[in-house]
């Protein structure tokens, strides 16, 4: 795992019902960037080493995640979009560039649909966006049995085999099992382990159904006017990623990285380091 660079500090931001663990470092324009299910921020420190020169990098933790606090509520998406315009606020950052992977990329709509002014650019990295474009086709996927996966019992099911649960995502949803290392899958499985933490992972998927409503709510309004660079993994969405997006925002380049499953900063991380540079780097 690697680490973020040094002079990064961690605080907790509290806002409406959680306390949000962050990380800041860097210097220059904002960049806020959202993990999804399977990782935390910590996923984010190979792009954080690239881009900390030249931007400030703001990485949380998502409500219920990583160190972040784990509330009984508040895990529809657009509730964790106040989280972040929250954390943005303490910061004192007015405008921010955006990137997301899997549920930070639900968390990122409902941020930027919400505060268009305030996000410039956002790059969006394999998952689908809740109520939106071929999402019911989406769900019936065989391999997102695990959207409806959850309960009292299947906590008790996965409490202690947490480890057992994650590996199926690493490697059932990635191009090589092989290049999410052992000490990826340690890190992850011990903060999944934590106690709460895996109920609020499925209180994420849970919401899903509110997030229909509120994104055909959000698209009803218009589309998202910022640039955005739709990232797919080719054994994964691919350019389908894009096509995705476009129901969404006016302005979407479309990048589809190489020998990549859905994992695409584990598996690819320099090919998706160089796309997401390049396109932040934009004038």
């Amino acid at each position: 795992m690697q680490s973020f660079p040094p002079g990064f500090r961690t605080q907790q931001v509290e806002t409406d019902g959680a306390t949000i663990h962050v990380r800041v470092g860097g210097q220059g324009p904002a960049v806020v960037m959202l993990h999804g299910f399977g990782d935390t921020g910590d996923m984010w420190a190979p792009l954080a080493a690239v881009l900390a020169q030249g931007h400030t990098m703001v990485v949380p933790d998502l409500r219920g995640m990583g160190l972040s606090s784990h509330p009984e509520t508040g895990y529809d998406k657009k509730t964790q979009g106040r989280d972040i315009a929250h954390v943005l606020d303490v910061l004192k950052i007015e405008k921010a560039d955006l990137v997301t992977h899997d549920i930070g990329n639900m968390v990122g709509y409902a941020l930027a649909a919400q505060w268009p002014d305030r996000i410039t650019r956002w790059v969006v990295m394999d998952a689908p966006l809740p109520g939106i474009g071929p999402w019911d086709e989406i769900i019936r996927s065989p391999a997102l049995w695990h959207f409806n996966f959850r309960g009292p019992d299947v906590e008790r099911l996965v409490k202690g085999r947490e480890r057992i649960y994650l590996d199926r995502f690493w490697n059932e949803l990635s191009a090589d099992p092989k290049s999410i290392d052992e000490a990826t899958r340690s890190h992850y499985a011990a903060l999944y382990a934590r106690p709460g933490a895996m109920h609020s992972a499925f209180n994420q998927f849970a919401a899903f159904q509110q997030d229909a409503t509120d994104n055909k709510v959000f698209a009803a309004k218009g589309k998202l006017a910022m640039p955005v660079l739709a990232i797919g993994a080719d054994k994964s969405f691919g350019a389908a990623m894009a096509d995705d997006l476009r129901f969404v925002a006016s302005d979407v380049t479309s990048v589809v990285i190489a020998n990549s499953g859905h994992w695409l900063m584990e598996e690819q991380p320099a090919a998706t380091v160089t796309a997401i540079r390049a396109f932040l780097d934009k004038k």
